[in-house]
């Protein structure tokens, strides 16, 4: 199979994989509504909040209420994920990812400006997520309990809640966040995932010790900047060597690059044996 045609196939199925889970949660949370038996809610189903009440298990030697078996399962193969292939995850599986980039398709189809934050500002304002990360760890092993329920914009779109039985009083700030990423993310690619989501932080930061990246040989890469103007969460590809803090593995800026052999998914060494033979 030709280069193009791999990373074509590649992109279906990362489409696939994103309208199958979220379909798959969509059912889960109608089921959680309607079932005569009981069944759990989506919080069975949601990596972070392990990771969340970490500090609740180390303090009280139990995670917070709402926490099952099937979130620690999930929790521990999303890390285990990160080692291999970084944020992976967040484009390939996370709902609130597929939502944003439902969302940055509808902007072009209407043909909506695209709010372009300045690189310095972006640069500040992605360090929110990791405040998130700590503000949410502490909070909880504060307090016992799953604090970050009440504003996970995840739980607030997914659970169909506002659908079956709103719950204004003990979820309205979940509910403005979520409206914030859904109008915001009509102007801003991926506004929770860049500069918000605590999950995509921690990843982020595992992403950079893991050896499956996109990597640029330079000596191959003509500077056309196509793969900038593709990438979702708006990384300047083109002058990267390897291409993390950020990157949620969707691979758009491989497929649009024009050049086999300058931008690919691989381990570490790639672009070396061009550069030693460039030498000689």
């Amino acid at each position: 199979m030709s280069r193009n045609g791999r990373y074509r196939w590649l992109d279906v199925a990362r489409r696939v994989s994103q309208i199958g889970f979220a379909a798959f949660i969509l059912v889960a949370a109608v089921r959680h509504h309607t079932s005569a038996v009981h069944v759990p809610s989506l919080h069975a189903y949601c990596p972070f909040g392990v990771i969340g009440s970490l500090g609740t298990l180390i303090t009280t030697g139990k995670f917070a209420p709402k926490i099952h078996t099937s979130s620690l399962v999930l929790g521990v193969a999303v890390l285990v994920s990160a080692f291999m292939v970084g944020s992976a995850f967040c484009g390939w599986v996370c709902p609130l990812g597929s939502l944003g980039d439902a969302l940055e398709w509808v902007r072009r189809k209407l043909h909506l400006p695209e709010v372009k934050v300045p690189k310095k500002l972006e640069r500040v304002l992605s360090y929110g997520r990791y405040a998130m990360l700590i503000g949410i760890i502490w909070a909880t092993m504060s307090t016992a309990k799953l604090w970050f329920g009440a504003i996970d914009p995840y739980y607030a779109i997914f659970s169909l809640d506002w659908l079956f039985e709103l719950n204004w009083a003990e979820y309205w700030p979940g509910y403005l966040v979520a409206l914030g990423i859904v109008v915001g993310g009509l102007f801003i690619p991926r506004i929770w995932c860049r500069f918000l989501c605590p999950l995509g932080g921690l990843l982020s930061l595992i992403e950079r010790v893991s050896p499956i990246k996109i990597r640029r040989n330079a000596h191959t890469c003509i500077d056309c900047g196509r793969c900038d103007g593709v990438c979702p969460t708006r990384i300047e590809v083109s002058s990267c060597q390897s291409v993390t803090h950020d990157c949620v593995m969707c691979l758009r800026c491989v497929q649009a690059c024009p050049v086999s052999g300058a931008l690919e998914v691989a381990l570490p060494g790639f672009g070396q044996d061009n550069e030693s033979e460039e030498v000689n």
